[in-house]
């Protein structure tokens, strides 16, 4: 019997998949076609939309730190708080946490966070109460509404099920690219659960949102640092002066004990120095560890930009299920950060989504958007997805997760939907038959459009097969929103015989689309023979 449609949060539903196999949402579309040019009889396949709609939500908020650019503004904004009368500032605050206490969980303890941030500026000999460093911390802090223009671009990964979940059931987390003011985008997450009957169900949404602490005396690798310095071009005499004797994981506070020692030690030219130790502080920032308190639901978790590289936005999170040689699990994640001006790809990686690592990845192919890391190695080597050119798609392997030197292209827009560009729709789904892989592709009038190819399992720069139309094309619906015409996902998975696509529309809202995997697969090898000799 199918699932009653069930409000969560206001946001989203949930249906039992078998409800729109019947009749009137069924996508299979069968008929005439046109493909390349050619009439054809052949049925085209299509994945199947569910009535699940997963929409942005204005009244989730977070407090970010709102700190002028200048000294002389955070004095004069200090200078003002020191001036009031004791009981003004204490009837002031208690006004301030009355009103907002109830939108974040620990607010006082935020508005002492970002008084924090500022703390330095206050006179020495200044003594002030708790009331007056949290009114202090309010004038500095700003609520920023995450997801206030748009929630979309979801991946999924299945997660270890509770002991309480049902017996052949698929937990699931959910990421999304939340935008707010200012267009700038964070990494938002849900969580749900598909049980035996392939109802999918997600868990209520927390009207809390949090950012992490950023975590202190975090660990970095000496020897991943110094290529990347390298690589942004710093001189490898001065890379050797930077970490002759540092430990091969140090800390921030290692490094900058280093820094101390510029105007001493070995004999390299005083500019060289100055430049490694510039960019060695830009990348220290941009590689960081954030940590969120255990007993916040992964709802209320919020990877909001933190470091100038991506002060514009956190763009499109890939994330993936990654099991290692050893068989253990971790969560790997591509991203691209952007600062309004340039891009930079980065990684994430996390255990348990409490806890999240971020690391630049670096090497001469180690640039453009779109990178997607298959979800093991193959013959020893890390493989990742990416798009070199802007058009095409492209293949990378290497020895390690952070450095890429080298790419291939694996291919360029073949079908209509995709002449203007082609891109990858998250990591491959290994399946017996090879890695399936979506794919999207920009057509006429900025059309975005899902495909799928196969690769070959042992040497994935093959593909085996691959559809000539695509398999989810915006509707009507996906007309209107943030960009018009648009399905993209990034990152799906398969359970019981069905993929599960989570996908954007029109860059506003998010759904949800399924293919029988046996279908899918009759209709890709069917294909074999002439995509290979395309």
């Amino acid at each position: 019997m199918a699932a009653s449609k069930i409000p969560l949060a206001g946001v989203i539903y949930c249906l039992n998949v078998a409800d729109i196999e019947s009749g009137v949402l069924k996508e299979t579309h069968l008929g005439t076609t046109i493909m390349n040019g050619k009439t054809s009889s052949l049925p085209v396949l299509r994945a199947r939309r569910i009535p699940i709609t997963i929409n942005a939500n204005a009244a989730r908020v977070i407090v970010r730190p709102y700190i002028p650019h200048t000294p002389e503004r955070i004095g004069n904004i200090i200078g003002r708080v020191l001036k009031m009368g004791k009981n003004k500032v204490k009837s002031m605050t208690e006004v301030i946490v009355e009103d907002f206490s109830h939108r974040h969980r620990y607010f006082e303890e935020i508005l002492e966070q970002n008084f924090d941030l500022i703390s330095h500026f206050i006179p020495e000999d200044v003594d002030l109460s708790l009331h007056r460093k949290q009114l202090i911390g309010a004038y500095f802090s700003a609520e920023y509404s995450v997801e206030a223009a748009a929630l979309f671009n979801p991946s999924i990964v299945q997660v270890a099920s509770l002991t309480t979940d049902a017996e052949g059931s698929c937990r699931f987390i959910m990421s999304f690219r939340g935008v707010g003011e200012g267009h700038i985008s964070s990494i938002e997450f849900r969580t749900g659960i598909i049980d035996s009957h392939k109802d999918i169900y997600f868990d209520a949404v927390s009207n809390y949102v949090r950012t992490p602490r950023t975590r202190a005396n975090a660990l970095y690798n000496r020897e991943l640092f110094r290529l990347k310095l390298e690589d942004l071009g710093v001189r490898k005499n001065a890379t050797q002066w930077l970490f002759g004797d540092l430990p091969s994981q140090f800390t921030v506070a290692d490094l900058e004990h280093k820094f101390d020692e510029h105007y001493s030690g070995k004999r390299i030219r005083e500019q060289d120095k100055l430049e490694a130790i510039d960019k060695a502080r830009w990348l220290a920032r941009s590689n960081y560890e954030i940590t969120f308190r255990a007993e916040h639901r992964i709802s209320e978790r919020v990877i909001f930009p933190i470091s100038e590289t991506e002060s514009g936005g956190i763009e499109d999170a890939r994330f993936v299920r990654f099991t290692d040689d050893d068989g253990s699990i971790i969560y790997f994640a591509t991203y691209t950060a952007f600062n309004g001006d340039t891009i930079l790809p980065q990684l994430i990686e996390t255990n348990d989504f409490i806890t999240f690592k971020i690391s630049t990845l670096f090497g001469k192919q180690a640039e453009g958007k779109g990178m997607a890391l298959f979800p093991r190695k193959i013959n020893g080597q890390y493989v990742m997805l990416s798009r070199q050119d802007g058009e095409s798609n492209y293949i990378m392997f290497s020895d390690n997760v952070h450095y890429w030197e080298s790419a291939q292209k694996l291919r360029n827009p073949e079908s209509p939907y995709e002449f203007f560009q082609m891109g990858n729709g998250g990591s491959p789904i290994e399946t017996p038959e090879g890695w399936l892989l979506i794919t999207h592709g920009v057509g006429p009038m900025r059309t975005y459009c899902l495909g799928v190819e196969l690769l070959d399992l042992d040497d994935p720069t093959k593909i085996i097969c691959r559809l000539e139309e695509p398999i989810l094309e915006p509707n009507a619906m996906d007309r209107e929103g943030y960009v018009p015409n648009v399905v993209y996902s990034c990152g799906s998975i398969i359970f019981r015989d069905e993929l599960i696509i989570p996908y954007a529309a029109a860059d506003q809202r998010c759904g949800i689309a399924v293919l029988q995997v046996k279908d899918l697969m009759a209709k890709l090898l069917n294909n074999k023979v002439r995509n290979r000799t395309e």
